[in-house]
């Protein structure tokens, strides 16, 4: 059954995939995106693909483009959008820790809570939170965008417990390492700050954990199973993606229960 779906951050990357491969399922897709410009890029990607999208702009922490979620009616609401941030947490500058938070939490909770008004009204819908590996996994070097994420699982987990009395579904979608250009510009972002002639963290200690930029996935694979989420009737509160990513974040919550300091 075709569905009305609305999607944050379908500018780039998964995001982009998803609305166009949605649309491809028959699909009425809202596609949203940051800036002006993307509404000409994400348009074209679509004829391409010899599909329809609805594009419009809306950037997430805008508060004016966010009435837009209100005069929408869908039947799936997509917080997708997110930014990153790279660097040790030790040392990375509290402000820019608070420009991920605004994205990644605050705006997508204010995001989210329009959608969950319209659905209680209509005492159904479902809401998906882009969620992440790290939203379990406490990466190394990653630690304001890990900790946004983090705080992304605990506002699911709590919404999904207080909207079920209205009929409304909430869930999570947890992708590994992608090879979208997210996780490469996240850790290019620190060299606006990060001098290892001033902070102590040690380069190759950073180095260490950008390996995982030689081994990520082809995201087209990720884009496949969030579609398969998104029209799903009926499906796993959290999905990660792909096998190996979920088997690491369920031995990081046991090694949590064990770990020594």
């Amino acid at each position: 059954m075709s569905k009305t779906i609305f999607i944050t951050g379908a500018g780039t990357g998964l995001g982009k995939g998803t609305a166009i491969g949605l649309a491809e399922k028959g699909h009425r897709v809202i596609a949203a995106v940051e800036i002006i410009s993307q509404i000409t890029s994400l348009r074209e990607a679509a004829a391409e693909a010899g599909v329809n999208l609805e594009v419009i702009k809306l950037d997430v922490t805008n508060k004016r483009d966010q009435q837009l979620i209100t005069e929408y009616d869908y039947d799936v609401f997509v917080a997708n959008a997110a930014i990153g941030e790279g660097g040790p947490i030790a040392e990375i500058p509290v402000d820019r820790v608070r420009d991920v938070f605004e994205a990644n939490v605050f705006s997508t909770l204010e995001n989210a809570q329009l959608a969950a008004k319209k659905f209680v009204d209509k005492k159904q819908g479902k809401i998906i939170f882009l969620s992440s590996i790290v939203g379990i996994v406490g990466m190394p070097y990653l630690g304001a965008y890990v900790s946004s994420k983090h705080a992304i699982e605990a506002i699911a987990k709590t919404m999904k417990a207080e909207l079920e009395e209205f009929g409304v579904q909430v869930a999570t979608i947890n992708p590994g390492p992608f090879e979208t250009g997210f996780n490469d510009r996240m850790f290019e972002e620190k060299h606006k700050w990060y001098d290892e002639n001033k902070n102590f963290t040690p380069r190759e200690s950073i180095a260490e954990t950008e390996k995982i930029l030689d081994e990520q996935y082809d995201p087209q694979k990720m884009i496949d199973k969030m579609v398969e989420v998104v029209e799903s009737d009926h499906h796993n509160f959290r999905t990660a993606y792909p096998q190996d990513a979920e088997k690491m974040m369920k031995e990081e919550e046991k090694k949590n229960w064990e770990e020594k300091v």
